[in-house]
């Protein structure tokens, strides 16, 4: 298949399958078992056809509102902690998007491909893709992959929310919670099937431990100094005792503390260069079990138990409890 280019794109899309995007325009098309949003599929194909990973890399991947956010500024902080402690840290000034940019959305979504190769190691990039997806070069090189996932129900209104909060006036309306439901049931969101994308990378990281490390938001809620130790090891950069008594790990979690990052003057102004999102938009609440507040018992149960069945006999589950996952 040639590259997708501006010339063929609009050819591509009527040979694919389609439903509403969250915008209300019909913009989101099944690409290789995937639901993209029309404006995002070039970014799609030229960073599988172009990337190419160093061994050091390191991948911060997830569905759209899983933690993402939070992840970058942690892996961030933690691969880059001999060059700048919590008190000088670039999070103090710079968007983790900024820092830590999308392939799909942000690199790979210019005509002209990025230079990548003047990055000092480690690199480390964010993706919403599946695993299936990833350019081969990530996959069969030694870097390394760090998947966040999300109880799906707090997902779907975290980004129902998010896309509330950024939406250009041009003519259309958006999708109702009710809408967005019957699609999110059918798998059509952005970088859906939501059980597609999770079981990639959870059978990848029962495969190659060494390689995919599986994390869940609820359980960085509940012990994040446990899971900043253990991502730590994954990346072959572990804590020493020196750093421990000294405390850096717990400097590194209030540093990436959802209330630190979301008061930071560089999160509560500006947006992004590509999509125009305000980075306030990426802070909402990152409460565990707010899906509660939006989603009727009767809506929750049935998407639960899609999703249920769906990950039947992987090993892989969610909780519907508020208090953890």
């Amino acid at each position: 298949m040639p590259p997708i280019t501006e010339e063929n794109l609009q050819e591509l899309l009527l040979t694919l399958p389609s439903e509403k995007n969250i915008d209300g325009t019909n913009s989101l098309y099944l690409y290789q078992g995937a639901w993209i949003p029309a404006f995002n599929l070039r970014g799609v194909d030229s960073f599988q056809r172009r990337f190419i990973a160093q061994d050091t890399d390191i991948i911060v991947a997830s569905m759209p509102k899983s933690g993402t956010t939070w992840l970058k500024a942690l892996a961030f902080s933690v691969a880059k902690r001999h060059i700048y402690g919590p008190r000088e840290s670039p999070l103090l000034t710079t968007s983790p998007h900024e820092l830590v940019r999308f392939f799909e959305t942000d690199l790979y979504s210019k005509d002209q491909p990025p230079d990548l190769e003047q990055l000092p190691p480690p690199r480390i990039f964010g993706c919403h893709s599946h695993y299936a997806n990833l350019p081969e070069s990530i996959r069969d090189s030694k870097c390394k992959v760090v998947y966040i996932c999300r109880n799906p129900l707090d997902q779907i209104v975290s980004f129902f929310q998010f896309a509330h909060k950024f939406k250009i006036d041009d003519g259309t309306s958006l999708l109702s919670l009710d809408e967005c439901y019957e699609n999110i049931c059918r798998g059509a969101q952005s970088q859906g099937p939501f059980w597609d994308n999770v079981l990639g990378y959870w059978r990848a990281s029962l495969e190659s431990p060494d390689k995919v490390l599986f994390l869940k938001y609820e359980e960085l809620k509940e012990d994040i100094v446990f899971n900043l130790k253990k991502l730590a090891e994954f990346l072959g950069l572990p804590f020493t005792e020196k750093e421990e008594e000294e405390g850096v790990i717990e400097e590194i979690s209030r540093l990436c503390s959802f209330d630190n990052l979301r008061n930071l003057e560089v999160n509560k102004n500006g947006v992004r260069p590509v999509s125009g999102a305000p980075n306030s938009a990426f802070f909402r609440k990152g409460e565990v079990g707010d899906w509660a507040n939006y989603l009727s018992p009767s809506m929750a149960e049935k998407f639960f138990n899609i999703v249920e069945e769906r990950l039947a006999g992987s090993g892989l589950s969610f909780k519907t409890s508020q208090e953890s996952a």
